[in-house]
């Protein structure tokens, strides 16, 4: 069974250059792992993400509260 969206999404990657396909079938596979075995299990890339994020944290590289809500109220137009 599929649903009306997922036959339409792919109508349209059928399309799409082989590597773009390739990249999809990889996240479905990601996808269906985890309704199978219930965890997921990060790639390389992502867990070198995740480092970095956490280094920059520590580092105090995001912005605070207070510059985060002065950003939003000039984007605002208060």
């Amino acid at each position: 069974m599929k649903t009306k969206r997922l036959t339409q999404a792919l109508e349209r990657v059928e399309a799409w250059p082989a590597h773009a396909q390739d990249e999809l079938a990889e996240i479905a596979s990601e996808i269906d792992n985890g309704l199978h075995n219930g965890s997921y299990e990060p790639t390389p890339a992502e867990l070198a993400g995740i480092d970095r994020g956490l280094r920059d944290a520590e580092a105090g590289r995001f912005a605070t509260d207070a510059k985060v809500e002065t950003a939003f109220d000039k984007f605002r137009g208060a």
